[in-house]
């Protein structure tokens, strides 16, 4: 079985792990000097990626053995490919702290007492994971093997069954979500452009009059298509901008006013949530990462 790591075209390096009986977990720094292409892939594991820095927003993915060679969708904050499946990735210059799992497939299905089937339609919730109980265990297992304390194999393995029984249920959860209803691909990169042109978050009215429909079918639309409310997505988008600011330099009050926060200490306490550390907290750590020696 090929180690996921050792798929990426460029440089890679393990700052730590923790290996229980069905996760490896790893926190990785990657470093990539131009464009570059990859596959990946694991034929009885579920891979997991969530970035630690911001994620590139031209890192984008491609089930291809799914939808051909030409359709790419942007990968988000944390994806997960299922076992068995080859995703194709693109991405841009980049240097990134990121978690990487390995989840054991048949810890899945032993958790959720059935094989998990993962349509074309689940595989594209996959890329842009939206789950907040998800979002929590990815960032509890990163402190852990960040800071492994007492029992921390025991801890690995808890945390490890949580994660199986929580993406069973996402992708259950994607199998009961009607076939259609969805936004349209343009309707969806139309919101993604007007995020990235601008840090202050859009009003509903705002983007339903750019799709050319009612917020009430904008909100119903975007929930089928990613899985989450318009809201969180906005929220989330706001939270990865805020990274690029912080580890650019600018100063926690400038960010704040920059997305629209009424003080900093409301953008902190929503970094917080999201993040799991204050601003200042993520941009030190941040800092002692990439800057370590190699």
């Amino acid at each position: 079985m090929p180690d996921p790591l050792e798929q990426y075209p460029f440089s890679l390096e393990v700052d730590a792990q923790l290996i229980g009986s069905s996760l490896k977990a790893r926190i990785v720094r990657l470093s990539l000097s131009e464009p570059t292409a990859s596959v990946l892939s694991n034929e009885n594991a579920y891979i997991i990626d969530m970035c630690l820095t911001p994620r590139p927003l031209a890192a984008v993915g491609n089930y291809r053995d799914h939808w051909g060679p030409h359709r790419y969708e942007k990968l988000g904050d944390i994806y997960i490919i299922p076992p068995g499946e080859a995703l194709h990735v693109r991405g841009d210059v980049v240097r990134q702290a990121t978690l990487m799992c390995d989840l054991s497939a048949s810890a899945v299905s032993e958790a959720m007492g059935t094989e998990l089937e993962w349509s074309q339609q689940k595989l594209n919730s996959t890329l842009d994971i939206g789950s907040a109980r998800i979002r929590a265990l990815l960032l509890r297992i990163t402190d852990e093997v960040r800071h492994p304390g007492i029992a921390s194999r025991r801890m690995i393995d808890l945390l490890a069954s949580e994660l199986a029984i929580e993406i069973g249920r996402y992708c259950l959860d994607q199998s009961e979500k009607p076939l259609t209803g969805g936004l349209s691909g343009w309707r969806l990169r139309l919101i993604d452009e007007r995020l990235s042109e601008s840090p202050e978050p859009p009003s509903l009215a705002e983007l339903a009059n750019l799709c050319g429909m009612s917020v009430r079918q904008l909100t119903r639309g975007f929930r089928v298509s990613r899985g989450c409310s318009i809201g969180d997505y906005l929220e989330q988008r706001r939270m990865e901008h805020s990274k690029r600011l912080l580890m650019q330099g600018e100063a926690v009050k400038g960010v704040a006013f920059a997305l629209g926060f009424s003080s900093p200490s409301s953008f902190t306490f929503a970094f917080r949530r999201a993040v799991g550390m204050s601003p200042t907290q993520f941009r030190q750590r941040q800092a002692r990462g990439m800057d370590a020696p190699r």
